[in-house]
Parts: C-alpha cells; structure tokens; sequence
C-alpha cells in the first residue's frame, strides 16, 4: 500500500538556503569528507578476489567500514548504511549520532564504502587492476559487496534498515529486490529504481568532461585532469545537483553566481578520482532492478518482490533523479511511504545532502519517526 505524505513541519524552509549564500562550497553534496582523529577507525574487509555479476573478478578485493554505536547481544539492532556516487561513509553524518535518526544510542550503524570510492576498492587504489585495468561493476555487485561484509565478516543476519541517498537509495532497492528477507525496512533517498534517459544524458556529459580532457590521457593519467575536472564540478554541483529555482533566490544579480562558480571549483578540482567517479557512473547510469537475476528484464515484478517497509523520499525539482521516476515506482511497492523533503524547498537533489539545516532537521525527524515505527519504539530491538 503507498501513502503519499507532504509535510508542513518546516515552513520556515527557505531560510535555509541563506546558509549556501554565506559559505556555498561547505556544503557540496558529492565530495568525501574527510575523516576526523575523534571519527569511529576505518576497518577493511579482505576477502579475496571478489567475482561480479559479469562474470569478471575484481582481485584482492577489501570492503571499507566504519561503525557507530554498539551491537546488542541478539544482533538486532543494525543499520546499514550505503552511499551516494562519489561519497564515504561519511555521507549522512547529519543523520548519525545520539538522538538524530540514526540514534547510536539505540542503533548499530554500519558505513560501507561502495566500490570504486577511493577507500574500498577502486581504480585509484588496486595493485593489480589500477585505473582503466579495473573490470566494471554494477550497483548489484556494490550490494554483494556488502553482503558478504555484513553476513561472512560481522556475522550478521539481518538488518533493522538499509539507508542511502542518491546511489546509495538505488543501492537501498536493489537490497530489498536482492536480499528481501535481510531487512525490516529501507529508507532510499532521492533514488531510482531505473536509471531515465535525462540522468544517463547528465551523467554522460560529465564523464565528457573529464575524458575530453587531453590531461586524463586515456585514463592513465599521473596528475588530476585539472580543466576536465573544473567543467565537470561545474556539471554535477552548478547544474545536477541545483536548479534554476534555487538560484534565483542565491544570486539575484546573476553574474553574481560567477565567483561563487570559480570557487567552487578551486575547493573541488582534487576531491575525487576521476576514474573512481567514472566507474560509479557507468554503474549508476546501467541500474534496473529488473534485471536483478529472476526478474527476466520486469521492473514491476522486481518492485512487488520487495517485502520490507519503505520510506521513500524524494525532492521537487531534482535535476540528475528526477522525481517523477521514484515515485512511478513506487506504485508497485507493497509497503511504502512517499515522503517529499522540505516540499517548500528549492534544492532539489541537494535535499538530501545534508547542506541546509532545515532539511537535515526534517530528515532526522521522518526517518526517526519511521524507524520508530519499525521498532514499536524500540521494543523489537530488545
């Protein structure tokens, strides 16, 4: 059954787009953030060469984690959490700690880092498979990854929740399509269950920038493509992740926007590896869960056979996910609630990056709510 939810929690919503007039390049919604001595450590999954859906093996493949909280005896207080193309386990810290959703009081939260995102495995990191040596992978292989992570290394079972934003949403559905009896619930933000013709368009033209760079030397590059990657932060932050609604209220002078462009690139240009983010797009830009295996190609079979409770949120005016696309699918999902962050808000696929305070006050206040109800308030956990 779907319920469709809009909320007026937050009017004062547009007074969080003013933090992005003060300091805009803090709060970019791609970019990994960097880690704290204060952070939980970063732990490594080895597990040996790691075969993919292709048929083709990533050698000596390590899964990268990181956990918050502490796991109850029963084992039955974990939460995964997967992220976003380009990003770590860091992504949704906003969400993370004692009393926000992901309440580590209550909650054992494990980060894992997707294929590909510098930290586990990926073409800036491999010994034997460095840069374009490196096979392709799909979103379904990033969630094999953590599989094995969480049932062959943590011995673990089964999960209160799957969470992720953009990527890390698809990667949410395709858990719940793959393995739907691991988890209680899932929370996809800003996802899709198949990848649009206009994303793969976005996503191909920020590849172009990057690959038409003379600098990135077909992929064996020995510095970062400094012009292709300035023209693709400008694609991915100023255009994808924004729209023209948010920036009329940001720069009402419009070449104003300018030195505010040129900054954000200065901050951006080194964030990445380009091939790293090229690999994730290629698997971002192939993602349909109906050809998960015994799905024959059927994307509606494949979103009736997700059995755990979802909360689905979306954003207006999302410009790489467009919200039409979710919410489509949504339809065929036996358990879900449709939820648009911040429907006053402006920011489109930036909504769910954690950048305004007053959509990381929304979230933190759905998914708790949500996962309240999950638990019945905590009992289930016990």
């Amino acid at each position: 059954m779907m319920r469709v939810e809009g909320t007026a929690l937050y009017p004062y919503v547009l007074i969080g787009i003013v933090v992005l007039f003060v300091a805009p390049v803090m709060f970019l919604p791609y970019p990994a953030l960097a880690h704290r001595p204060t952070d939980p450590a970063h732990q490594l999954y080895r597990m040996g060469d790691f075969k993919l859906e292709s048929g083709e093996v990533i050698q000596d493949m390590a899964v990268s984690y990181v956990t918050h909280g502490q796991l109850n005896p029963k084992k039955s207080n974990v939460i995964l959490m997967v992220t976003a193309i380009g990003g770590n386990h860091h992504r949704i810290d906003f969400l993370i700690g004692p009393g926000k959703a992901l309440d580590t009081t209550k909650y054992y939260v494990v980060c894992a880092d997707a294929i590909s995102n510098g930290l586990t495995t990926s073409p800036s990191n491999s010994k034997t498979q460095p840069g374009v040596k490196f096979p392709r992978f799909t979103i379904r292989d990033m969630v094999s990854s953590q599989h094995k992570l969480l049932r062959d290394h943590l011995g673990i079972d089964r999960v209160v929740t799957v969470i992720g934003p953009s990527m890390g949403g698809m990667q949410a559905l395709q858990w719940g399509v793959s393995y739907p009896e691991f988890m209680d619930s899932l929370v996809p933000m800003v996802p899709l269950a198949k990848t649009p013709a206009w994303t793969c368009v976005m996503l191909e033209i920020a590849r172009k920038a990057i690959m038409l760079d003379p600098a990135w030397n077909n992929g064996n590059y020995t510095e970062i493509p400094e012009k292709g990657m300035r023209l693709f932060w400008d694609i991915i932050v100023a255009v994808a992740s924004r729209n023209p609604w948010a920036y009329r209220s940001q720069f009402p002078v419009g070449p104003d926007v300018l030195p505010w462009l040129k900054t954000t690139e200065d901050a951006l240009v080194k964030a990445v590896d380009p091939n790293n983010w090229l690999y994730q797009s290629w698997a971002y830009e192939a993602h349909d869960l109906g050809t998960t295996p015994g799905m024959n190609g059927d994307l509606v079979k494949a979103l009736r056979s997700i059995k755990a409770k979802t909360l689905l949120l979306t954003s207006i005016n999302d410009v790489l996910n467009p919200e039409w696309e979710p919410l489509e699918a949504a339809r065929y999902i036996r358990d879900v609630t449709c939820v648009t962050i911040n429907p006053y808000s402006a920011n489109g696929h930036l909504a769910a990056s954690g950048a305004v305070p007053a959509d990381v006050d929304f979230l933190n206040h759905e998914i708790g709510r949500f996962l309240d109800l999950v638990t019945n308030q905590g009992k289930k956990l016990q």
